[in-house]
């Protein structure tokens, strides 16, 4: 379960990360909470964050799924890929809204890993 816990604590900072960005983008574009709406760049940030919450709901119970019922390095080396998809999800969205593709396929095929690890791991024990 360690590697798993450290592949959690990577997709907690790498939230904290894109969580700050939306702060950061607030500043830059003068756009006070609680608004939502500003410039491109604000928005863009805003929704990597916004997308980067829902993706972690479907995330976080799958990945210790697989762990408790598959395989914590399992888990671990595919909850690493989630979060390197995630970063460059997030790096292609700040450049341009279309460069965000490759990072959004990896993390979901990760995930999908996970779902197929958990469900199996479920069905064998």
């Amino acid at each position: 379960m360690k590697l798993t816990a450290w592949a959690t604590l990577a997709s907690v900072l790498m939230y904290i990360w894109v969580f700050a960005k939306v702060g950061k983008a607030r500043g830059v574009h003068k756009v006070p909470a609680p608004l939502t709406d500003g410039p491109v760049e604000f928005l863009i940030a805003l929704r990597v964050q916004a997308n980067t919450v829902e993706q972690l709901i479907i995330f976080l119970p799958l990945l210790w799924l697989c762990c408790i019922f598959m395989s914590d390095q399992i888990a671990a080396i595919l909850g690493a890929i989630w979060v390197v998809g995630r970063i460059l999800y997030a790096l292609g969205y700040y450049q341009a809204p279309d460069k965000r593709s490759l990072g959004f396929l990896i993390s979901s095929v990760a995930a999908i890993g996970l779902l197929i690890s958990a469900v199996t791991g479920l069905i064998i024990h």
